[in-house]
């Protein structure tokens, strides 16, 4: 083996050992416990398809789905939107725009345990500021923020869409960033509207842009757990009970690591099959 190979080996193995230990080694694991039914103390029992037939009469189960489609739903557009908009206002010239970016930026580098905190006492219904606004302009009957079943979920929405969209904006800086200006210049020679501009041009040159914040949105959006569990802990109920949460409370609260092992392939599943559904769909626009 030559000095060059012993040398590229060198470089690459304890990054794939530390994969094979941390990622694949787990995995594999959690294959195999999910056909089994394991509480960690005692041996695991070979069940078969139990775990995944369970789920199919679990209510818990699909209320945790339909939560998290729920979130998945309304998050992306938003997030979206919202980050694409910071990025076209911070892309401009302006007097301290790196400050503002850093602002924009910021939500995601903070403590989830603050914002929760922040946001909770911004949502409370009888002294929070949110609903001391819709007071203010007439609203008779706002709205329970975290504390009502209904309101629950759209709270978090907005919380997640805040912090979030300060990473995605970077990503869509960087693609308007690559979008040649001759083509701004040539569309407003030819008497092209800034509304035109941004339809013709500008979504164009970030379509590759586009496709891969979606991606690693739906992705984020269907393992959102962090921002739940401190801010409303899956209730009021369960209004706000997403799969993440459930595999957590499953495993780490009752103990049933076969189970949770199971929801977890679900959950995975559903991840992988959009994902492969959202390159499938890329490619065939791009061809």
């Amino acid at each position: 083996m030559s000095r060059n190979t012993v040398a590229g080996w060198s470089f690459i193995l304890p990054n794939f050992v530390g994969f094979a230990v941390l990622t694949l080694l787990p995995v594999l694991v959690l294959f195999y416990v999910a056909f089994t039914n394991w509480n960690v103390f005692g041996a695991a029992e070979w069940t078969g398809t139990a775990n995944f037939r369970r789920m199919w009469d679990d209510a818990s189960f699909w209320t945790a789905l339909r939560n998290t489609v729920y979130y998945t739903v309304f998050h992306i557009p938003l997030t979206l939107a919202a980050s694409l908009g910071l990025a076209l206002l911070l892309n401009r010239k302006l007097r301290g725009v790196r400050f503002f970016r850093t602002v924009a930026f910021f939500p995601y580098i903070t403590s989830i345990v603050a914002i929760a905190v922040v946001w909770n006492q911004l949502f409370s219904p009888e002294y929070g500021p949110i609903n001391a606004l819709l007071g203010a302009v007439g609203v008779d009957n706002a709205p329970g923020w975290t504390t009502s079943s209904t309101w629950s979920m759209p709270a978090v929405i907005i919380v997640g869409t805040w912090r979030y969209m300060g990473y995605y904006m970077l990503l869509f800086l960087a693609g308007l960033q690559t979008i040649p200006a001759q083509l701004y210049e040539a569309a407003e020679t030819d008497g092209a509207t800034p509304w035109q501009r941004f339809v013709h041009v500008t979504l164009p040159g970030l379509r590759h842009t586009t496709f891969f914040v979606t991606v690693l949105l739906t992705i984020e959006s269907f393992k959102v757990f962090d921002l739940i569990l401190v801010m409303t802990g899956g209730g009021p109920g369960q209004s706000t009970l997403v799969l993440s949460q459930y595999i957590y409370q499953k495993s780490f609260e009752e103990n049933q690591f076969g189970y949770a092992s199971a929801v977890s392939i679900v959950l995975f599943a559903i991840c992988f099959s959009i994902t492969v559904i959202q390159f499938m769909v890329n490619k065939r626009r791009n061809s």
